[in-house]
């Protein structure tokens, strides 16, 4: 059998066709039915479990996610229960409008007690903030090492938030004593607007 043989067929006579030309007419007829059948009916399905595999995925995540915070959830609960009562705390620790003068005469005081002189005690305009206000008190003392030390564990041990920024310590000019330049800075809630 030569090419010349091929040129020779006929399709309306398939039945006297050669052995190995029926056989390999047969497996390409078959490879194209599969092709197509792998066109038309699989290539799509893959393409659907490749993305329900991704989601079958993310969602795996998400549900380890939520799983790991189930089984947390008791001491979540403690945790905000713990957080809130401390929060609390904070908010009895903030002055309301009415005492804020007592807790600036309670700063001068324990200034004075420590032994400082007060050069400066200027309350400056409060800084709001989401829930609470700042209400910065620039001061200038003079006094010794020790009375600077006592003065600031004073504003620290009083019932009401007080913190200390921005601190500068030179020596005074002609004198063994310092200079503390700070802002002492208290805060206070502000009433929920409803």
């Amino acid at each position: 059998m030569d090419l010349s043989d091929f040129n020779d067929l006929s399709f309306e006579n398939i039945g006297e066709w050669p052995v190995v030309v029926k056989l390999v007419t047969v497996l390409v007829l078959c490879a194209g039915i599969v092709g197509a059948g792998y066109y038309y009916f699989i290539a799509d399905e893959y393409v659907a479990l490749e993305k329900v595999t991704k989601t079958e995925g993310d969602l795996r995540r998400e549900f380890e996610r939520k799983q790991a915070k189930a089984v947390n959830l008791e001491a979540y609960k403690e945790q905000l229960k713990e957080m809130q009562e401390s929060f609390g705390a904070m908010l009895r620790q903030l002055p309301d409008k009415t005492e804020v003068a007592a807790l600036l005469v309670d700063v001068s005081q324990t200034g004075l007690a420590a032994g400082l002189e007060f050069e400066l005690f200027q309350p400056m305009p409060e800084i709001k903030q989401d829930f609470y206000a700042e209400l910065p008190i620039k001061i200038k003392v003079v006094g010794d090492y020790h009375e600077f030390g006592e003065f600031v564990s004073g504003l620290a041990a009083l019932p009401r938030i007080v913190t200390v920024h921005d601190v500068k310590i030179t020596r005074q000019k002609d004198s063994d004593k310092l200079v503390m330049e700070a802002t002492a800075k208290t805060y206070r809630y502000l009433e929920e607007a409803g």
